[in-house]
């Protein structure tokens, strides 16, 4: 790392974390005028998972921020009027179009190392192949272009889908859109306006803009925390941050230099908390150090903890509720029936606040009961029951 310049602010953990949370859109009034676009574009990246529960992941953000926003309305957002495209950020992400440029660094490096982890047979020809159709017959799946396997395993890729991927990762074709979970990919001349259609910012442009998008979507993060957003590297944030516009600060107990947007620091956040169910690939919870840093809380995604070793359960979600993490639940559904499959509250006060966000949660996915069938002990079953048949569910 190079030499840091002396902070100029000073944060206690609790401005941090408000500063955190108003970043993210969970303190003060939602802005219902920009909808799921809005939520996208102050995001900057909305990762996509295939785990469904209540819903997908990408559906679960704006929810989150918003509110009951139709789930129809949610895809229509991100996939009409080349206004997103897809692809590696923090993970597989949804971006807004205007970040397009900003992968040109992402697209080179993987051209400059010729291949991903599956390897073409024959390049020229499979990917000649692959453009001639979608130039011929417009976006298509990979389906629709020949077949994703190969007649093998399951997992093993036919030559027609590593040659669209190899495309995607090189930026000579887009998803511009999903359909049934599978990607739409389509020509950049088609899929990008023609404003942003162009790969002329260089490496350290494209990373100085990168990493001032990530310190303004955090609000104050550290070096990993804002590398981490679109999964740069630690020298990579350190060439740029000095250009980037964030301002170092010191945060009461992090122990560690710190950033923040400039316009984060201006006002102080203030404004009404939102209580919700997060997705754990929600921006706010996804860096597990950051969010133990910041809200106390750890968190870990247990889908692929084998069902035994489990703790909290399959998807446990956590609450959020005051500007805390206040507890977390494992949904699931069951015909019109909202099932809290597991849960645990960090207090007997998080009782109340969990059994609004599950009945909100329910409402929004079209059940019209909500049932706690496990919880940490059986204090806070009954104390979640209760105050779910207080609000009449």
């Amino acid at each position: 790392m190079t030499s840091l310049p002396p902070p100029t602010v000073s944060l206690s953990a609790d401005e941090a974390r408000r500063i955190a949370l108003r970043a993210q859109g969970f303190l003060g009034a939602p802005d219902r005028r920009g909808g799921v676009r809005g939520v996208l574009r102050h995001l900057g990246a909305v990762q996509l998972d295939t785990i469904s529960v209540l819903a997908r992941s990408h559906e679960l953000i704006p929810y989150a921020r918003l509110g009951a926003v139709g789930r129809d309305a949610v895809e229509k957002a991100y996939w009409t009027d080349r206004h997103a495209f897809e692809y590696w950020s923090h993970a597989a992400c949804i971006l807004p179009i205007e970040e397009w440029p900003h992968f040109a660094f992402r697209r080179r490096a993987n051209r400059a190392r010729g291949h991903r982890w599956h390897i073409l047979e024959d390049k020229q020809h499979s990917t000649r192949a692959v453009l001639d159709r979608l130039r011929a017959d417009g976006p298509l799946t990979s389906t629709e272009l020949g077949g994703a396997k190969n007649g093998g395993e399951w997992f093993e890729w036919s030559e027609t889908k590593i040659a669209v991927e190899w495309l995607l990762d090189t930026g000579e074709v887009v998803c511009s859109e999903r359909r049934g979970w599978k990607r739409v990919y389509d020509l950049p001349e088609r899929a990008v306006p023609d404003a942003l259609l162009h790969d002329d910012l260089d490496d350290r442009e494209c990373l100085r803009r990168l990493v001032a998008l990530a310190g303004r979507s955090l609000g104050v993060g550290t070096r990993a925390d804002i590398a981490d957003y679109h999964r740069l590297k630690g020298e990579q944030f350190d060439a740029v941050v000095a250009d980037s516009g964030l301002v170092p600060v010191e945060v009461e107990g992090w122990g560690k230099p710190a950033w923040a947007d400039p316009s984060a620091l201006a006002t102080a956040p203030r404004g009404r908390h939102r209580t919700t169910l997060l997705s754990p690939f929600d921006s706010l919870v996804w860096d597990r150090p950051r969010t133990e840093r910041i809200f106390g809380f750890t968190h870990r995604l247990e889908a692929y903890v084998p069902k035994p070793k489990r703790i909290h359960g399959y998807f446990a979600m956590p609450l959020l509720a005051g500007g805390r993490l206040q507890g977390r639940v494992d949904p699931a559904r069951e015909g019109r029936t909202l099932v809290a499959r597991q849960l645990s509250l960090t207090s007997p006060a998080a009782a109340a606040p969990m059994a609004r966000a599950l009945r909100e949660a329910a409402e929004w996915v079209g059940c019209d009961a909500v049932r706690v069938e496990r919880a940490q002990n059986t204090a806070e079953a009954a104390s979640v029951t209760a105050e779910l048949a207080a609000l009449g569910t």
